[in-house]
């Protein structure tokens, strides 16, 4: 299949275009407008610092409904426990800086380039972006980051200095959402992990089913 190359033109190819691995287009820019409009349509940004900006649109995709969100005993043990100290956007820009540094199997370097973090923290800035933190000691021992539009939360990546520091991020990440209604967390790739959690591969059309009866441009954005 064809890989689209992106011009100056605000515009994505249909994401059922993609090829068998996933990868849609190439070029473009990480700018605000490009980057909330391949959200919307089921698209996203992965690459590193040896390749041009890489679009893909994966199928199946993993999802996590919050309603199905999966608390294991040791977990709920550890969260009655209160030993981390969760924190909402309290310091979105170090969660970045620390998420890039996690290894990754079969990865060299990392996909969190400097120019992802600077469109990231563009994306906070502007309320689209958000990070829940899991502090020991007042020092920021792990947490995730990710993407807010409408109903649906992109989860784009955790990392933990300490064991389960992550898993308890995400699980007041749940009740944050559960709070607000929202409808689904797009994870993108499995992960055993978020497997582990509940996540869930859906072929990509009904994911995109879901993106359009959750995101209302009449409220495109949900202040956290």
């Amino acid at each position: 299949m064809t890989i689209f190359a992106l011009t100056d033109e605000l515009i994505f190819p249909d994401p059922g275009l993609a090829n068998e691995d996933g990868l849609l287009a190439v070029g473009g820019d990480l700018s605000l407008e490009r980057l909330l409009l391949a959200y919307q349509h089921g698209i996203f940004p992965w690459y590193d610092n040896h390749s041009p900006i890489l679009w893909w649109a994966l199928n199946p995709r993993m999802v996590l409904f919050p309603n199905k969100f999966k608390v294991s005993k040791s977990l709920r043990q550890l969260i009655n426990k209160e030993i981390f100290e969760i924190r909402i956007d309290h310091n979105f820009k170090e969660v970045l800086d620390q998420c890039s540094l996690v290894p990754r199997k079969d990865q060299h370097g990392t996909w969190i380039t400097d120019e992802m973090k600077n469109a990231y923290v563009n994306l906070f800035d502007y309320g689209f972006a958000h990070s829940v933190e899991a502090y020991l000691n007042q020092e920021l021992v792990g947490g995730l980051y990710g993407v807010a539009i409408g109903k649906i939360f992109y989860g784009e990546s955790m990392f933990h200095l300490v064991n389960n520091a992550s898993k308890v991020a995400f699980y007041y990440l749940i009740q944050k959402l559960n709070s607000l209604n929202y409808n689904l967390i797009d994870a993108q790739m499995e992960t055993p992990l978020i497997k582990s959690l509940g996540g869930e591969l859906i072929p990509l059309e009904a994911y995109r089913t879901i993106l359009k009866s959750s995101i209302d441009n009449t409220n495109f954005q949900c202040k956290w």
